[in-house]
């Protein structure tokens, strides 16, 4: 029982696969969005091809979550690996498989509400900043995942 509690390869293990969850996770998310809201875009610009650039909010907000998951990969695999307890490499892997999971969720949110918004803000206008304000709801769940993250892996 006591090799497994300081087994460095095991507990490197679970750390790595944290910064993997971060990544894998986070970038599926964003590609999701970006390609559901890149559909959108496409669709919306046979109408109103005027209004592309500020129907690109939607591709650009889901590319913001990969970069969630990239910081917190990036601080997984920076963190001193030398001597680290199983307890810690779980709490890394913790942190990856939330904001990872976190940001898979907000960028579907954000692909979905960003194809619907995009469309229906070429025959309405007005619509523009009822999108604006679901799509910053839509990224601020993957924003609470980055947060309790950092939390974890800097514990």
């Amino acid at each position: 029982m006591s090799e497994a509690k300081n087994d460095p390869e095991l507990a490197s293990f679970f750390a790595v696969m944290g910064a993997w969850a971060a990544t894998v996770f986070s970038a599926l998310g964003a590609a999701y969005g970006t390609a559901k809201s890149g559909t959108g875009i496409a669709a919306m610009s046979v109408m109103q091809p005027e209004l592309i650039m500020k129907s690109i909010i939607p591709v650009v907000m889901a590319g913001i979550i990969a970069t969630y998951g990239l910081v917190v990969a990036v601080l997984i695999a920076n963190s001193p690996n030398d001597d680290i307890s199983l307890y810690r490499s779980f709490l890394q892997l913790g942190a990856g498989l939330r904001v990872g999971l976190s940001g898979l969720a907000a960028a579907f949110a954000i692909g979905i509400v960003g194809d619907a918004c995009v469309q229906g803000t070429a025959q309405q206008p007005w619509l523009f900043v009822g999108m604006i304000l679901i799509l910053i709801f839509s990224e601020v769940l993957g924003l609470y995942g980055l947060i309790v993250a950092l939390i974890l892996s800097t514990k």
